[in-house]
């Protein structure tokens, strides 16, 4: 199974863990979170996610999701690539990661893809307009 890390500012990371949870209805195994706050050692940050990361690849590899392509969280992410067994997605959102988690079964490549989407669909312009939807 795919694990999955999630690097982010503060405690969103962990929120949204906990939200996935929820959804999901069960406990989530093969997670991690590290919180990146603005007094952290970004070097520090990234040996505490290596770590993290040897504890919840079982050997199929992980998904690294951030919240901001380009803040702290990312660009330690993108020193934890290696091609074909870590991988790392930027803009993590709740449908994001609950469509990761759902599909952690199948190969990293199709679960990088299948968050990708879950976060780009996830977002939809909601109105009372009924061309758009039902009252």
């Amino acid at each position: 199974m795919i694990g999955v890390l999630l690097i982010t500012h503060g405690r969103y990371g962990e929120d949204l863990l906990a939200s996935a949870s929820h959804v999901l209805g069960r406990p989530l195994t093969q997670v991690g979170h590290l919180a990146v706050s603005v007094k952290d050692d970004p070097e520090t940050v990234l040996a505490e996610a290596r770590k993290t990361l040897r504890g919840i690849d079982d050997g199929n590899g992980v998904l690294v999701m951030t919240d901001m392509y380009g803040a702290t969280p990312c660009n330690i992410a993108s020193q934890l690539i290696t091609e074909g067994n870590v991988e790392a997605v930027s803009g993590v959102s709740l449908p994001m990661l609950v469509r990761a988690l759902a599909y952690r079964d199948a190969p990293l490549a199709k679960v990088r893809d299948k968050a990708i989407t879950g976060g780009t669909e996830g977002v939809v312009y909601i109105n009372r307009d009924p061309c758009y939807a039902k009252r």
